[in-house]
């Protein structure tokens, strides 16, 4: 798919007006409270119950069979192949939220673990000390100061919020790799991540399943754990946040209300 540099504009500008219109029924003094903005809550719960149908259906058993029939180590390539392909979006992004340093860190990684990795699937990069880049357009987006609006449950993707859901759809065409003319294959990127996404999913199966099965209210559950460790991202407050999502090598999916 080829997009004039008209059309994407466009595209951006009518993303930008829903998203203020999105975020208009908030009021500063809420967000900066970290209260939880859920007005399409009944509209979020059925997506949460088809997502969960869907789960349990297709992506938890298929994930689960990923990791038990494929090495680790292969599992691990391919994270780190989808990884590398989201380079070129998160260089873009760095460079959208005026972060020079991040912007060099995600090309030299890029050229690094593509050239030395065999396309992606290593990560020498890390060997060289070189730090890992994770951003996108919902942090873009917050950078310029746009606030998270509303929480909306996408179907098919899950938790996000307002922001962070025109952030999904914008990464995809902030993303240089779709607009190569000459991709390995078509929406190389969309798989790759649908890969990496089965294997986080199959690698921390238990600790998913006590969230969306085990818990009382799953949806509450999941809606609680993805904002604060959202905000938590994107700089919240560290006294808030710390303890449970503070640790950026702890489970991201722990059950926070385990005893």
């Amino acid at each position: 798919m080829t997009l004039t540099l008209r059309q994407i504009s466009l595209l951006v500008a009518l993303l930008l007006t829903g998203l203020t219109a999105g975020c208009a029924g908030q009021s500063p003094e809420a967000r900066a409270a970290g209260d939880v903005f859920d007005p399409h809550e009944e509209v979020n719960r059925s997506i949460h119950g088809f997502n969960l149908s869907v789960d349990r259906a297709i992506f938890r058993p298929a994930s689960n069979g990923y990791v038990s029939a494929v090495p680790p180590e292969i599992v691990t390539s391919f994270g780190l192949f989808a990884e590398n392909l989201s380079m070129p979006g998160q260089a873009v992004n760095a460079l959208l939220q005026g972060d020079l340093p991040k912007t060099g860190l995600a090309i030299s990684r890029l050229l690094i673990n593509t050239v030395l990795g065999m396309g992606g699937l290593f990560d020498p990069a890390s060997d060289f000390n070189i730090a890992r880049v994770d951003t996108d357009f919902g942090e873009t987006l917050h950078v310029w100061g746009f606030g998270e609006g509303a929480y909306v449950e996408i179907p098919l993707y899950g938790p996000s919020t307002t922001r962070d859901a025109v952030g999904v759809f914008a990464d995809f065409f902030t993303n240089p790799i779709t607009f190569a003319r000459q991709n390995p294959a078509d929406n190389i990127g969309v798989y790759a991540e649908i890969v990496r996404r089965m294997g986080d999913r199959g690698n921390y199966s238990a600790t998913i399943d006590s969230i969306l099965y085990e818990s009382a209210d799953s949806y509450a559950q999941a809606r609680l754990i993805y904002l604060q460790n959202r905000r938590f991202e994107l700089g919240g407050d560290q006294d808030t946040y710390d303890g449970v999502f503070g640790d950026p090598y702890s489970d991201p999916y722990e059950d926070i209300y385990a005893e």
